[in-house]
Formats: structure tokens, C-alpha cells, sequence
């Protein structure tokens, strides 16, 4: 029985979902607001630059899209020079009783994060560019530890190969204390990169990560879902990481569309009982949903574990 189990009705969002021209619908960030499901998803324009729109729900997966872009490249000074090529995959937070939102922001100068808050999903404001060039997948910790807040990235390097860092702010805008903490490994589903998914979700044994690690074949790469946890006070200690991956593209829209054989998570959402709402762009071409137990996931990590370094 596959521990996550796809939504019947997959996916739950294509292009012609959106009231306005795209070319994809994927990579969503996901939470509850009130009662309400928020997704806000990167969509290729048919100029094949990204950028952010916004989708709700009753259910978490029936989505009505809204009629304008959520999150398009800024014109204001300090931003627009970082995002002229577009704003990818967001990720949002909730801490400090606002949503946190980080983005990539890709210029000719290369991917860097930039932040955003909301605490209406009616408007944001851009915090700032809390990375350097070349760095992803940016997921921002819902608690502080110490006073500080905490993220999880993953800098370009070919010498530590596309491994997950951790890093440490007092105001948001300055970061450091960065350190890796966990790195793919040979042989392995995830051997050739892996990067923070899903904002880590809290638990009590730990914050579970639900990450993605890419696999390099003859026929071009496979990206798919693995799970790793935290220890509670000390979320640069990795207590285990899963040693299966808990999802890989099968069906027909991962397999094949923008860029086969992809499942990439930017959202997930803890539900009261006991199970999380998992959000995946399926082949960089549309949005899909499933549904896990999260105890089941935490086991993975406990149980059936490899090391993260």
C-alpha cells in the first residue's frame, strides 16, 4: 500500500483551471487560512518566464483560481534588477500571526530568495533578497529556537553537491550560524541533489521534512519525495532520514510534460486528524494532491533510516 495516497480526482489544477494565459500550473505552496485552503502556485508564461498565482478551497482540493496573478517580478528598487526572469515555487510560513512567503527570484545574475508577508492573501510586502546567488528551495521553520528564526536552503555547490543547509536570522533579513546538515547519498534514489520541500511540520518525536532528491538515469533525471526529521529544540540535529522515498512519479501527468518523471512539493498541511494534505507539481505541467499519516511518515524516519550525512 503506497504511503501516500493520490487524490482520485488528480490533478487538481491545469492551465485551463487559470482565468488568465499559462502555460503550467505547479510547485504550490500550501496553508490553511481559516478555513480556507490556500495554494500558491508557479505557472510558466508561454515567454517561458514564472510567475506566482493563487488559488482556495473548502476541501483542500477543488480550487478555484483567482483572476489575477498572486506574485509577479517587482518594479521597485532592490527587487526589480533580482527578478526580471521571473518569481518561482513559493513556500509560506505562518509565524508571528502573518504568512511568511519565500520565492526564487532568477535574473541574469542568477536564483536568489526573495520574502515576502501577507496577512490577508489580498496583498504582500517584500521583506527582501535573503540569499546570495546561486540558491533554492528556501523553507522557513513555524517556530523560533532561542529567539531565532531557522530555514532550511540548498546553495548551488558542486563541492558539497546540492546538500540541505541550515541557517539562522533575528530580524528575517540577516542570516547565518549556516551549516549542512544533511547530503544526498551514492547509490542512492536521491544521489545526485536533494532540497527542502514542504515547510517542516511539527510533531511530537520531531519537525517532519518531507524533502526531494533527484536520481540521474540514462534517460534523464527522476525526482521524487523522501521524509527526514528534526529534533525539536535542535532542528540542525537530524534524528533520521527515511530510506525509501514515499512518492515517485507513476502517473501519466508526472511521467510526462514540462520536464518528465517529476513529483516536487513546496506545501503540505497538517490536518487535526492525524493526517497531512501533500501538494506536488506532476511534470512541471500541473498541480496534484494526496494524503499520508503522519505517524507513518515519522516512523520512516525512525525506523527505516539512513544517515543524514
Amino acid at each position: 500500500m503506497p504511503i501516500i495516497k493520490r487524490y482520485s480526482g488528480n490533478p487538481i489544477l491545469t492551465r485551463e483551471d487559470v482565468p488568465y494565459e499559462v502555460a503550467t500550473v505547479h510547485n504550490a505552496g500550501a496553508v490553511k487560512f481559516g478555513e480556507k485552503y490556500i495554494l500558491l502556485f508557479r505557472s510558466h508564461l508561454n515567454n517561458g518566464r514564472s510567475i506566482i498565482g493563487m488559488a482556495e478551497s473548502k476541501d483542500g482540493y477543488s480550487f478555484k483560481v483567482h483572476p489575477e496573478p498572486f506574485i509577479t517580478p517587482s518594479e521597485k528598487d532592490g527587487f526589480k534588477l533580482y527578478e526580471e526572469y521571473g518569481v518561482e515555487d513559493p513556500r509560506i510560513t505562518y509565524i508571528d500571526n502573518e504568512y511568511l512567503i519565500t520565492y526564487s527570484a532568477y535574473s541574469r545574475y542568477g536564483v536568489r530568495i526573495g520574502l515576502a508577508k501577507t496577512s490577508d492573501f489580498k496583498s504582500t510586502e517584500r521583506i527582501a533578497l535573503i540569499t546570495e546567488a546561486d540558491y533554492r528551495n528556501v523553507v522557513i521553520f513555524p517556530e523560533k529556537f532561542n529567539g531565532l528564526y531557522a530555514r532550511l536552503d540548498r546553495p548551488h555547490s558542486e563541492i558539497s553537491p546540492w546538500s540541505i543547509w541550515i541557517s539562522y536570522s533575528p530580524d528575517l533579513k540577516h542570516w547565518g550560524n549556516s551549516k549542512v546538515i544533511m547530503r544526498p547519498m551514492m547509490y542512492h534514489w536521491d544521489e545526485m541533489k536533494i532540497g527542502p520541500g514542504a515547510p517542516p511540520i511539527k510533531t511530537s518525536k520531531g519537525w517532519l521534512s518531507i524533502y526531494h532528491g533527484v536520481f540521474p538515469t540514462m534517460d534523464g533525471n527522476i525526482y521524487r519525495l523522501g521524509v527526514a526529521l528534526h529534533d525539536l529544540k535542535d532542528p540542525s540535529l537530524i534524528l533520521g532520514v527515511g530510506d525509501n522515498w514515499i512518492l515517485q512519479p507513476e502517473e501519466i501527468y508526472e511521467v510526462t510534460g514540462y520536464v518528465h518523471n517529476v513529483v516536487f512539493t513546496c506545501g503540505a498541511i497538517p490536518e487535526p486528524d492525524g493526517t497531512v494534505k501533500i501538494y506536488w507539481g506532476g511534470a512541471d505541467k500541473v498541480i496534484c494532491a494526496g494524503e499520508a499519516v503522519i505517524d507513518d511518515l515519522v516512523s520512516m524516519c525512525l525506523n527505516n533510516s539512513r544517515k543524514a550525512l
